[in-house]
């Protein structure tokens, strides 16, 4: 919330005909610049309110009175403190901004399974930035709360959230080649999560308590289309009336390809420290658990990337058998994603074919049409090289996954230091535990089948095949499927 607000009421900051000079006149423009991207109506019911405070324009963002909009059934209670910015104009043409976010509010609703009531509170929100018209961004940004809570409650569940201080920052230019290129950090310390899962009608009840003395959040963007994204908003509040959105629909197309391709590039991560779990099972923990992610814009050849990242793992000890604890990694390091995904194809062709005077507004052979682009790139899942370890034994893989004829083709490559650790611990228990005694002579098959690296490593090289047939390290493990007589005349195809 407290960057997600600010943005919200900077929209229309970038009239040019704005004087230096604060005042009525240049309030009442700057309200009507707002109500391009949140409507008249919010203006009208007093949603938003701009006035003069100063030599700034304070721009007020009333929730009760977008409650009051909204279906009268549906809030029970509503108690939403409003929203306060002020926008002061440079000589630049570029605009401070700063507000006060320090805030409680409470509301309940009638969900589908009875009332559900949610509370938080701000503390020491501040916020405090400079917003370039031509960027259509913050080209800085900072802001900081001393502390916030929340608590929610429906009929199953009981949920209550905590922080202490926390600070954020956003920098953006403009990039090479068009669009906003941006960096966005946020901190925040003691981080506390309690959930309370109780089932009247099942008598299940799971209490968890998650916890993290630091959560930060890290993101970069490439190319970010900020102004063709804001010309979609002011078209949707422009066109909310269905048969205007219908004799427009030829703007909308264009305003959807001048804003390809969404970005160039974005990656994001979340990061915990000292991360634990307690449940009823016992107490889970890791030292740093993190997760990252990474995307293309709508390209031709774009690429999506995935890793879970965890160093220092710890899980109850009655969880596994004892003779299963030794096998378990303490570090993770899990890579995966995809490649040579043609969006852009796709995205372009459904612009040019739909049509909002027809039902459905796309024709029904289109998804054969774009299916078959998509699958020309020649898309592939990819695993990167992944890690799972622990003091003894380190398990590392790669590879990818792609398609030809719409059958799955894999070459995936796994190599494990210390496998003899798994042969002892299995070996040793096998005498006593009979589950260990079931998976010993699999794992000595597996090690059969694998080749001795100079450094010791043991390494499996998986090869399937679109015919279904499976070799390792060469040797075949699954002959093709075989193949089934048709009748037609066409050349028979695996089964």
């Amino acid at each position: 919330m407290n960057r997600v607000l600010p943005a919200v009421f900077v929209l229309a900051l970038g009239a040019p005909a704005f004087s230096q000079t604060v005042d009525g006149e240049g309030a009442k423009q700057l309200s009507e610049n707002l109500s391009r991207y949140v409507g008249s109506q919010a203006i009208d019911k007093g949603v938003l309110k701009v006035s003069v405070e100063g030599d700034a324009y304070k721009i007020a963002f009333d929730f009760k009175a977008l409650a009051g909009m909204l279906p009268k059934q549906n809030f029970l209670k509503f108690d939403f403190a409003p929203y306060v910015l002020l926008a002061k104009p440079r000589s630049d043409a570029t605009w401070d901004v700063s507000g006060d976010f320090t805030t409680s509010a409470s509301f309940e609703i009638n969900g589908p399974e009875g009332p559900q009531s949610t509370q938080f509170s701000i503390e020491g929100g501040k916020f405090a930035g400079v917003y370039d018209p031509e960027l259509a961004a913050f080209a800085s940004a900072t802001s900081s709360i001393a502390g916030m809570t929340m608590k929610s409650r429906d009929a199953m569940q009981r949920a209550e959230v905590s922080t202490g201080a926390g600070t954020a920052t956003v920098n953006a230019t403009k990039a090479a080649n068009g669009g906003v290129d941006f960096t966005a950090t946020q901190t925040v310390t003691d981080f506390a999560e309690a959930v309370d899962f109780d089932d009247p009608k099942s008598g299940l009840k799971f209490p968890l308590t998650i916890k993290s003395p630091e959560l930060s959040v890290n993101a970069t963007g490439k190319g970010m289309r900020t102004k063709p994204f804001l010309d979609l908003l002011a078209f949707a509040v422009a066109n909310e009336d269905e048969a205007k959105l219908k004799a427009n629909q030829a703007q909308l197309k264009s305003l959807l390809l001048a804003a390809l391709p969404l970005w160039e590039r974005i990656d994001g991560s979340y990061g915990f420290k000292d991360f634990t779990v307690e449940s009823p099972v016992g107490h889970f923990g890791a030292k740093e658990l993190g997760t990252s992610f990474g995307s293309d814009g709508i390209a031709e050849n774009g690429a999506i990337n995935y890793s879970i990242k965890a160093a220092g793992l710890t899980i109850p000890q009655h969880v596994v058998p004892a003779w299963g604890a030794a096998l378990l990694p303490t570090d993770i390091d899990l890579n995966f994603g995809g490649a040579n995904i043609n969006l852009d194809s796709m995205a372009k062709k459904a612009i040019e074919a739909f049509d909002l005077n027809q039902n459905p507004p796309l024709p029904a052979e289109f998804g054969d049409q774009i299916k078959a682009d998509f699958m020309a790139k020649a898309p592939k899942v990819v695993i990167g090289h992944s890690t799972m370890k622990n003091s003894d034994i380190e398990v590392a893989m790669e590879g990818e996954m792609t398609f030809p004829g719409m059958k799955p083709e894999a070459n995936v490559t796994i190599d494990i230091a210390g496998y003899d650790k798994i042969v002892e611990s299995l070996q040793t228990a096998a005498k006593s535990e009979p589950e260990a005694a079931q998976y010993f002579p699999v794992v000595l098959a597996v090690k059969g089948f694998g080749k001795t690296l100079p450094d010791g490593r043991l390494e499996w090289v998986i090869n399937t095949k679109a015919d279904g047939s499976v070799t390792v390290n060469g040797a075949m493990l699954k002959p093709a499927d075989p193949v089934e007589a048709d009748d037609s005349g066409k050349e028979p195809t695996p089964q």
